[in-house]
Parts: C-alpha cells; structure tokens; sequence
C-alpha cells in the first residue's frame, strides 16, 4: 500500500507539474548516447551532491510511458521528440551535452535553502576529491533514482483498487455480524431480565 502511494505522489508530480525544484524526471531511450551520458552524471554526480534530490527516468521506448511523454513535450513546449527531455521543476532542458552540467544544478538549487547549497557545494568538493570513497559512504543515495513504468503503475493500482474492494466488503460483513449479535446479546439480556421477575 505504501509503494501505490509512493507512486501515486510520483504520478501526480510527473502531469501536473508540482514536483518541487529539486526532482528531476528525465525522459531517455535506450539506444539514445546524449541520454546515456545525462543518466551517468545523475547517477555518479548529481544525487551525491544534493541529498534530497530525487531523479525519475521515464523509458520512452516503453509504450505505457508514451502518455507521460507526450505530457512532458507539451508542458515543454517542444516540437519535436528528441531526447533526453530532462525536467526540473519548471526548466526544461532538450539533449544533453557537459556544458549543461551548471545549468542542471541551478535549476536543482533555485528553491534551495542556502544551507542546503552550502551542503550541495562541499558534497561536490568532496566527490571531486574522492569519488570512490564518497560513493561508497553515500551508497543509500542510488536509492534515489527510480525507474517509472506506466504499465506497472496500472497494474498496482488495479490490485489496491480490488484490495480495497475487498477489504471495504470484509468490514461491511463484520460491522453487519457486529450489529447482529449486539442485538442478539440485547435479546438475551432482556429476556433474561424479564425471567428473573
């Protein structure tokens, strides 16, 4: 139940747009090379340095997820449907090349406090000086990253749908057994005291 709500949340974030500025959703192929080097930097650089950072990647060649795409250019506004489309609050960014490193991590840190800058810089410092060692001791951070699916979302869905179909039928039975032998016990109880006199 806890992971429908968990992708619940994720699914409302992903069409309307609320995800605070520190989510990426980022929309890739697979056989895509701009895609692949944008996904090696989230995953070796960006969820190290921001602590709350949570990075989503959406399978374009995954037909369920066409929906969710066709969303993301909308909300883009782009024409065509290249990719990588990488979406960060309300920034959008189209392709991926390392001279957009910068421009990634500011649109990451616009709703930032200054302190969680502060910590973002000293995570980079320290990543930079050390990759293996900070990877290691931050290990929990890869958690960070989610492979979203459509399909799979449905299919979670139709079975807390039918759960809570179920349960909400077991609780009508037991309340309607409850009610039953309170009044049977009533009857007993009353009959009992007409007895007695």
């Amino acid at each position: 139940m806890k992971k429908l709500s968990v992708l619940s949340a994720l699914f409302g974030f992903l069409f309307l747009g609320t995800a605070s500025a520190a989510d990426i959703t980022m929309y890739y192929s697979p056989t895509c090379p701009h895609c692949h080097h944008a996904r090696e930097f989230f995953v070796n650089n960006m969820v190290y340095e921001y602590p709350n950072l949570r990075i989503v990647q959406i399978n374009v060649m995954d037909q369920s997820n066409l929906p969710a795409f066709q969303e993301a250019l909308k909300k883009c506004e782009y024409d065509n449907g290249g990719v990588p489309v990488i979406v960060v609050g309300d920034k959008c960014f189209q392709g991926y090349a390392d001279f957009m490193q910068q421009d990634l991590r500011d649109a990451v840190e616009i709703d930032l406090s200054d302190a969680d800058k502060k910590t973002a810089a000293e995570n980079k410092k320290a990543l930079e000086a050390n990759p293996e060692d900070f990877r290691a001791k931050h290990a929990e951070r890869q958690k960070a990253i989610t492979e979203y699916n459509a399909a799979a979302e449905a299919a979670a869905k139709k079975i807390a749908a039918e759960k809570k179909s179920n349960e909400s039928s077991s609780s009508i039975y037991f309340y309607v057994l409850l009610i039953v032998l309170v009044a049977a016990l009533g009857f007993v109880l009353v009959k009992k005291d007409k007895s007695k006199k």
